[in-house]
């Protein structure tokens, strides 16, 4: 199959999906609805499900013959999905403990991935209808109200160093992470996406992740993140990988504000361990 040429107007088609895919949200998100577990005892509702089968039943009729693979769908196997040069990778409800919660702090995450990275990304927010958008070499944008500008993200200041981190992670557990000669100020928010988002546009310097996520809670603002200028890397300081393993779970990660920023004087990346002790941690 061709690869899919990026355009504005696939951009803007994508971008139409996932608000779409939002107001599909807004529609449960108004009533009280029942919650299930999934096995990897992360809630799961009928608005996941019901925005999951839009999305890929809109993205494959925008694309024919590209796959698609949904946070609620994530059963195709490696075996299968390796041989894919293209793929739509969609959280349909990325946040659905805030969706639950009615705290407003939820999103729809949509991403177009080619030869293993993200050259679309969109985060669309649906309560308050905000929406940042990426494209290779496009740049990077939020639209809110009409209004349209462009991200640019800038170094930390020399006072504080911003770090927004999830609400329920302990304060001591991500300042472990940094470095103790800077100040550092938390803020807590909902939605992996909506967080990657912050960054993006300036108003937080990082987002620290020490626990589980998905390829499709990255991906999108990956796209974002790399047009502003910033990056996601794990923390060994390497870059995360899409669709080139067996599992979709990605490790810990952090994403970065202004990527030219000297952030090995901040974070305290782990060392790689030496081959001789690899291969003593691997004996049974």
């Amino acid at each position: 199959m061709n690869k899919i040429i990026l355009t504005n107007e696939l951009l803007n088609a994508a971008l139409s999906i996932a608000k779409r895919a939002g107001e599909l949200l807004l529609t449960f998100y108004y009533q009280d609805i029942d919650s299930e577990l999934k096995q990897d005892n992360t809630p799961v509702t009928a608005a996941d499900l019901a925005a999951s089968r839009f999305l890929v039943d809109e993205l494959q009729a925008l694309t024919p013959g590209v796959p698609v693979l949904s946070e609620e769908s994530q059963t195709i196997e490696f075996s299968e999905r390796r041989h894919w040069q293209q793929y739509w990778l969609v959280d349909p409800l990325d946040g659905t403990q805030q969706f639950l919660q009615k705290t407003d702090q939820f999103s729809v995450l949509v991403a177009l991935v080619q030869d293993h990275q993200p050259t679309l990304g969109i985060v669309y927010s649906p309560v308050p209808r905000l929406a940042f958008y990426a494209m290779d070499k496009f740049g990077a944008y939020k639209q809110q109200n009409g209004v349209i500008s462009r991200l640019q993200t800038c170094p930390p200041s020399d006072e504080v160093i911003r770090i927004v981190v999830g609400q329920n992670v302990a304060q001591d557990q991500v300042l472990a992470c940094f470095r103790d000669q800077f100040e550092y100020q938390l803020l807590r928010y909902g939605s992996s996406g909506l967080k990657g988002a912050l960054v993006a546009e300036g108003r937080s310097d990082c987002y620290i992740r020490l626990g589980k996520t998905g390829e499709w809670d990255t991906a999108a603002v990956e796209c974002i993140l790399r047009e502003t200028g910033g990056k996601i890397v794990d923390l060994y300081g390497e870059p995360l990988s899409y669709n080139r393993r067996n599992t979709l779970i990605n490790p810990d990660f952090i994403m970065l504000g202004n990527a030219a920023f000297p952030w090995r004087k901040v974070v305290r990346f782990q060392q790689h361990l030496k081959p001789n002790v690899e291969k003593q941690c691997n004996k049974p």
